[in-house]
């Protein structure tokens, strides 16, 4: 992910101010505004971008990277919760017009988002909770979670208020169809994902 800086009077947005110069000062790591708190996550490990590269091959060969609809690592999301709020989830499934959507500091309106999906490393608990709230607060109709410490995949969806009305979570020897909705049938190995996500020593 490229850091822009975003010029603009400092009072006016202050913590995207100074979430661009944490980004400006730390290549590599991630960070994100939700609920009014600026979130620093360091740069993922290997397996963590051998899981991404292995989810989205299912995505591609369902065809959903096409004229309908794009897979995208780390795109912005603008989130309703605040002034300030944004978030950059590991993978999205989105419109192919999500350029005509395009809010401000590199990120996008929600409208726009079919899929999220984020594989935890050492934030798995903003992954599973605090990005849970987020993305069900800014309708996101399927949130897609590799909770890679506790060997689960979860697959959230119905967003209501701040939270999913479903929330399943998938184990190991389980093949999970993802809904119809984000444009056709896809479905994940949950073994060759997890396994997949553990580092060489594991």
């Amino acid at each position: 992910m490229s850091a822009a800086l975003v010029e603009r009077p400092h009072g006016e947005h202050p913590l995207i101010a100074e979430a661009n110069r944490l980004m400006e000062r730390l290549p590599g790591y991630r960070v994100e505004i939700i609920g009014g708190q600026i979130l620093v996550s360091p740069p993922p490990d290997g397996p963590h971008g051998v899981v991404l590269t292995d989810l989205m091959v299912p995505f591609l060969s369902a065809g959903l990277h096409s004229v309908e609809s794009k897979v995208v690592q780390g795109i912005g999301l603008w989130l309703p919760s605040g002034a300030e709020d944004y978030a950059i989830p590991d993978l999205a499934l989105v419109d192919a017009d999500y350029g005509d959507h395009l809010i401000e500091n590199n990120c996008y309106d929600p409208v726009c988002f079919r899929l999220v999906l984020e594989v935890t490393s050492s934030n798995h608990r903003a992954d599973l909770r605090t990005k849970v709230k987020a993305y069900a607060g800014a309708k996101i109709p399927v949130y897609v979670i590799v909770d890679r410490r506790h060997q689960r995949l979860h697959v959230l969806t119905d967003p209501a208020g701040d939270e999913y009305e479903n929330h399943r979570p998938h184990s190991p020897g389980e093949i999970v169809a993802l809904p119809a909705s984000i444009g056709t049938d896809v479905s994940l190995d949950v073994t060759a994902i997890l396994r997949a996500g553990q580092s060489p020593a594991n």
